[in-house]
Formats: structure tokens, C-alpha cells, sequence
């Protein structure tokens, strides 16, 4: 059985209809998933096809962005982007070079549309993910703090409808990749400490990552920051 298969998808931008590919699900189970959420796996990789490029106008996007844009997004997109667009189809087997371009044209893409914070954050998460896969540790580190900047604004402003405690952990994870032990051990304590988080697992990973950088910390000889002194989580 082939692993891909094929979708119709109709562009939310010039509504013209246009083919994708996706992964089949009975191949999508991780083999192993960084501490991040980066996940690994077997044969194909299923990150590769989450965006969806239309060949017509260029428009790629995500099922997380909007379903629909209004005439100023529209204008907005064929502004920045659309009208140097030549056609080019994205929609066969994709190896991580044209992976790489998928993403990159989604985030220029909903960065010319005013796109929300999330579903940025999203696209620069995984954008270092696949240079990680690479083994592009200056690139993944650079688009991990992007990332970062990107989920902070989220929960600055849309904390109220979304899960706070893996959204905070997150930020911590990224802030832990970075070396920024400060301010991870400040993201992790807030899930740790808040009486109204609930999500165990969320909790537990916020512990372990707590522990990990302590003995980070100790093992560089580097001062404990105040938090981990004054309660050990």
C-alpha cells in the first residue's frame, strides 16, 4: 500500500481546486518524540505534508489557519506574495528540502495576512523542527527563539482560550533548549505551582524538565535560580 494519498483541497485565496498529499494514518505513529513535541518516525515523515500549497496563487496554509480571508487579506496576499507567484506544484512526494519550502511559503503566507500568533508559533516550531532533522543546530536554535517569542505573545493574548499548562511548558522547553534556564525554571514553576492546572501530564513533564535543569545547572557549576532554592518542585 502506498503511504501517501491524495486529497482536494479548494483555495481559500483564488478558489481554485487543487490535489495534496497526505500520510496515511495508519503510518503516523511516532517512533520516538523529543521533549518538545518533535516527533520521529519510521518511514515517511507526516510533518512534510501538513501544508497545503495552492499552484494557481501560491496561498499555503494549514487546517489550523482561517477558513475563509476578507478582501483586505486577500489584497494583502497578492501583494506581498501571490502576484510574483509563477505555478509551481507542491502536491507529490515531498522530500525535506520541499518540506522546507512548503513551511517557509506558510509562514510568509500568514504573516502577509495577519495570521494569529498560534498558528505562527506553529509554523516557526516546526520550521526549527525540520532543521533539526537536518542536524542544522545554528538555524534550529534561531527559528526555537523565534518560536519562543512567537508562544509568548499567544499566551499574553489568548490565554483565556486555550491549555494554559501545555502552552506555559512549552515556552519553558523552548527557553531550556536555548540555555535561558532563568526563565525556563519561571514557566515550568507556573504549571508546577498553579493550584488551578490540572493536567497531570503537563505537570509531570514540567518536573522532569525542573530536574533536568538543575542538574544542567550543578553539572556547569552555574547558581541555582531563587525558585529552585526556595522549593524543590
Amino acid at each position: 500500500m502506498e503511504p501517501l494519498f491524495q486529497i482536494k483541497v479548494t483555495c481559500i485565496c483564488c478558489e481554485e481546486s487543487f490535489q495534496t498529499s497526505r500520510v496515511r494514518p495508519s503510518l503516523k505513529k511516532a517512533v520516538r518524540t523529543d521533549t518538545d513535541f518533535c516527533s520521529y518516525f519510521k518511514s515517511v515523515n507526516p510533518d512534510y505534508y501538513v501544508v497545503r500549497v495552492c499552484p494557481y496563487c501560491g496561498f499555503s496554509s494549514t487546517e489550523n489557519f482561517a477558513d475563509r480571508l476578507n478582501d483586505k487579506q486577500r489584497a494583502a496576499y497578492f501583494e506581498k506574495m501571490g502576484n510574483q507567484w509563477k505555478y509551481r506544484d507542491y502536491g507529490g512526494e515531498r522530500d525535506a528540502a520541499t518540506a522546507m519550502d512548503c513551511y517557509k511559503l506558510s509562514l510568509l503566507t500568514a504573516q502577509s495576512i495577519g495570521e494569529k500568533d498560534r498558528v505562527i508559533a506553529a509554523l516557526l516550531h516546526h520550521i526549527a523542527w525540520l532543521y533539526r532533522y537536518e542536524g542544522k543546530h545554528d538555524q534550529e536554535r534561531r527559528f526555537i527563539s523565534f518560536a519562543r517569542d512567537a508562544y509568548v505573545r499567544v499566551y499574553e493574548t489568548e490565554r483565556d482560550s486555550i491549555s494554559n499548562a501545555k502552552l506555559m511548558y512549552l515556552i519553558g522547553e523552548l527557553y531550556r533548549r536555548l540555555g535561558e534556564y532563568h526563565e525556563a525554571v519561571r514557566w515550568f514553576g507556573r504549571v508546577i505551582h498553579d493550584k488551578k492546572i490540572t493536567d497531570a501530564a503537563m505537570i509531570r513533564a514540567s518536573r522532569e524538565q525542573w530536574q533536568q535543569i538543575r542538574e544542567e545547572m550543578t553539572g556547569k557549576g552555574m547558581e541555582l535560580p531563587e525558585e529552585m532554592l526556595e522549593n524543590g518542585a
